[in-house]
């Protein structure tokens, strides 16, 4: 077969190493990028932070001074001169922290009945609060081994009373059988299923009272032993903890009356007594883990018209080195060609942290201007939004909304939000409208908030009245958002 030469004209599409660089930084949350921007700081000796103290004076020569603070602009700012001259310095700042509080602990989250406060844990002593870090060292296991110090047993009951504290989960429960922390231990040993007994036992008894439990009646029936027996209703709370704990969390008043041979203030008694007590006896000892949340964008009403701007404590401020800079613009040669790479790398990086938050920004701002009545009402009146409506405002990508309301917070009078917090689905109404699967949330929420604890609202109840409002919601759809918002069935919230 004869060769032949064919001309074939074809288009593709390649993104550059400073488009794929601006998309990486879009997508990424304040923290990350911080780290991003720090490890670029290191590898790259071109690019340099304008810190506080050469703003004040103390600059090195030949290095250019940062704007004072009043002059600090909105978004971080990079030179468009050639590439003899150093760009202008670009302002940075700190991303600043803040920490979330620990969680209540409630019994509704134990699957419990109760809706009011179980056993909060007892307030520290005033000492604590001037030696927080001794409270932070403190672990369960910590706890529980310095009391096995104190005890005066033999070395093999030490060994096993440890091994059980090893055991327990944060919430210093058991969650292994004997039977099965038996058949852990070496034949050679020869520990049998009495020796794990008399060591439960001995850890039983240390504090906090309910420790080493197997399941929640225990605990509770441990802590119940260690009130004083003249504490009232005291006999009758143990034998509905070791045997009917269910009917009480389920609050089936019938049956429990029938089961003690009491009457109805009888069992609110002992309801309250057993609210008294502690679910979780190691929770106390637990680490929290601390969320924090940079805000990108702060929005604020001025002059009757809410509007978003950056928050500039989360803006990276950076610069050109001006020394490597004058240095690379006085000599062409060859040897400086990685430093002229490393002052492109360094430009591409300031112009893409501009366009991320002048993004972030515009976005904000969208939200914003659609969800008006949000920041004037609350969650009731949010109005349903998807990622496109903002994408065609903007002239933007779906894609690019996405990467931009995912892991970038809002800082409002009402609180913080992900930029995702103003997207969802949306319900039906009467009229041909759509009201926010969120709005709906909301109003779910005040209904349940003003029922009579006596006879509280069923889901199917909740849906005619939220029918007679013009909003068409099943049951089903009413249960699936009262479980979101961790709101117990009617049963459970009933009161006795």
């Amino acid at each position: 077969m004869k060769p032949t030469l064919q001309l074939k004209l074809s288009q593709h599409l390649t993104l550059t190493p400073q488009l794929q660089q601006s998309i990486r930084l879009l997508q990424l949350s304040t923290l990350e990028l911080n780290a991003e921007v720090e490890r670029m700081l290191q590898e790259n000796p071109l690019l340099e932070k304008s810190d506080e103290d050469e703003e004040s004076g103390g600059a090195d020569a030949g290095a250019s001074v940062a704007p004072a603070p009043a002059e600090v602009p909105e978004t971080v700012r990079s030179s468009e001169a050639d590439d003899e001259r150093a760009e202008e310095p670009v302002d940075t700042a700190d991303a600043a922290e803040r920490g979330v509080p620990a969680n209540e602990v409630e019994f509704a989250e134990e699957g419990g009945f109760g809706d009011g406060d179980w056993g909060s844990a007892p307030p520290a002593d005033d000492d604590d609060e001037f030696y927080p870090q001794q409270v932070a060292s403190s672990t369960l296991r910590d706890h529980l081994v310095s009391q096995l110090g104190m005890l005066s047993l033999p070395q093999r009951d030490r060994q096993l009373v440890a091994a059980l504290i090893d055991a327990l989960d944060d919430d210093g429960f058991l969650t292994s059988s004997l039977d099965e922390l038996v058949e852990l231990f070496p034949d050679e040993l020869d520990i049998d299923l009495d020796d794990l007994s008399i060591a439960l036992r001995y850890l039983q008894s240390f504090e906090p009272v309910g420790v080493g439990a197997r399941d929640l009646g225990e605990s509770l029936a441990l802590q119940l032993r260690a009130l004083p027996e003249s504490t009232p209703c005291r006999a009758a709370a143990l034998k509905v903890v070791e045997s009917h704990l269910d009917l009480l969390a389920n609050r089936d008043v019938t049956r429990l009356k029938r089961v003690l041979q009491c009457d109805d203030a009888s069992v609110r008694s002992i309801r309250e007594l057993v609210r008294t007590l502690n679910p979780r006896p190691g929770s106390a000892f637990a680490k929290a883990e601390a969320n924090y949340v940079v805000p990108d964008v702060v929005v604020r009403k001025l002059r009757g018209h809410w509007t978003a701007s950056l928050n500039e404590a989360a803006m990276p401020k950076l610069r050109v080195n001006r020394i490597y800079a004058d240095i690379l613009a006085r000599s062409r040669d060859a040897s400086n060609q990685q430093l002229a790479a490393q002052l492109q790398e360094a430009k591409w990086l300031i112009r893409n942290v501009q366009q991320r938050f002048d993004t972030i920004l515009r976005v904000a701002q969208a939200i914003v201007e659609r969800q008006r009545r949000f920041f004037e009402h609350g969650e009731v009146a949010m109005r349903p939004m998807v990622l496109r409506e903002i994408a065609d405002m903007l002239g933007l990508h779906e894609s690019t909304i996405s990467r931009v309301t995912t892991q970038k917070y809002m800082l409002t009078p009402r609180g913080t939000y992900e930029l995702k917090y103003f997207f969802g689905s949306h319900v039906a109404t009467d009229t041909g409208g759509a009201a926010s699967a969120t709005a709906i949330r909301a109003l779910i929420k005040q209904l349940i908030g003003a029922e009579d604890p006596k006879t509280p609202l069923t889901d199917s109840k909740i849906a005619e009245v939220l029918g007679e409002q013009g909003i068409l919601v099943a049951r089903r759809t009413v249960a699936k958002y009262r479980e979101a918002l961790s709101i117990p069935p009617v049963n459970l919230r009933k009161s006795l």
